[in-house]
């Protein structure tokens, strides 16, 4: 039967919309089989065959030739079918053209399902593609909507959904429905009904993305962001590097007055950020990174491993709260550290140099 007509509204929904034909029509025929299918003579095996150049669809139903026939409306006995076409043998099929009751109907609530589906599938891919570069950016955001685990946050101007799980969310912030938030675009993963985009506020990316939004001079390339340790909410060490001899790395970060670093501190709820000059001599970097204690030694005793010798009344800044401080420090480097008090040392007789290696970095008590 020709259907010029649907076929031509069809075609124009799939111009309008960037869908594609091939794969619409197809999803149209399946949906309208498994329609059909319940509708006729009790579930026949039913199948539509759409044209869309010739404008027509063909509506078969295919019973199975058989010896003895268990089921009617799927099987037609072997002495019938050769009443029909005597070249029928047993295991073949033979096909029944009709035009279905009701025929308008379920092919138009059919048809408006399938095209709901695809531009919902067409829309999601669209926003999705959009996304795909995304991955790795620093995005502004609202929260719309909190649960027990989940916090969910309306991104750019098609107010697309990132959910921050718990694991990204950052231990000392409260969040608010409507509330204004910078996060980081962990992961954009399109696979169907589970597509996310995974954002986050403890991610070590989302601390390098504002010191790039702040510091020019890390968007021009000429300061390095060379490795970053954070532990979200209480305390981060950056570890950064001039390109440029002229260009003061620490400096660069902190801005006039601390204005630079103070904003993003206030943007991470008082995160205390210690910004460390790198430096590709491993024991140098390890004394740095050790920042705000004062080191007087550091000594290799094993293969990415050191001692850091401190003076007494340094020792427990140097380990910091719950060890905090040295272990930022060791995942900063890449070095397991046994940081030692001058007087421990000495009883030790490990061997301490004069050289007094103060760390070059600043940080916020």
């Amino acid at each position: 039967m020709e259907n010029k007509e649907f076929f031509a509204a069809l075609a124009d929904l799939v111009r309008e919309k960037g869908i594609s034909e091939q794969e619409f029509i197809e999803t149209l025929k399946n949906a309208l089989n498994s329609a059909y299918k319940k509708q006729f003579e009790g579930g026949a095996e039913v199948f539509v065959d759409l044209d869309p150049e010739k404008g027509t669809m063909a509506f078969k139903a295919v019973r199975y030739v058989v010896e003895v026939v268990e089921d009617k409306d799927k099987e037609i006995a072997l002495e019938d079918a050769q009443a029909i076409n005597p070249a029928l043998k047993v295991g073949d099929t033979i096909e029944r053209s009709f035009i279905p009751k009701d025929f308008g109907r379920i092919a138009a609530q059919t048809a408006k399902q399938v095209i709901l589906q695809k531009l919902h599938e067409a829309e999601r891919d669209s926003t999705f593609s959009a996304f795909s570069d995304k991955e790795g950016e620093l995005m502004e955001g609202t929260v719309r909507k909190i649960d027990d685990k989940n916090v969910y946050v309306e991104l750019g101007d098609k107010k697309i959904e990132g959910v921050m799980l718990p694991q990204d969310k950052s231990p000392n912030e409260r969040y608010a429905v409507g509330q204004k938030l910078k996060v980081f675009v962990k992961r954009v993963k399109n696979s169907g009904r589970s597509s996310q985009i995974l954002v986050s506020r403890s991610a070590q990316g989302l601390v390098k993305k504002l010191f790039e939004e702040q510091v020019p001079e890390i968007a021009q390339g000429l300061v390095e962001v060379k490795e970053i340790a954070r532990e979200a909410g209480h305390r981060t060490k950056m570890a950064i590097y001039s390109n440029d001899v002229r260009v003061d790395a620490v400096g660069a970060c902190v801005g006039n007055k601390g204005a630079r670093v103070n904003a993003i501190v206030q943007e991470l709820g008082g995160e205390k950020i210690d910004l460390i000059v790198w430096s590709e001599n491993p024991l140098e970097f390890i004394s740095k990174a050790l920042s705000p204690a004062t080191v007087i030694s550091v000594t290799e005793v094993g293969e990415r491993s050191a001692i850091a010798v401190v003076p007494d009344e340094k020792l427990s800044l140097a380990i910091g709260r719950d060890g905090q401080n040295a272990r930022l420090a060791a995942r900063l480097t890449g070095w397991k550290i046994d940081v030692k008090s001058l007087s421990s040392a000495e009883k030790m007789n490990l061997v301490v140099t004069e050289e007094d290696l103060t760390s070059e970095g600043t940080e916020q008590d």
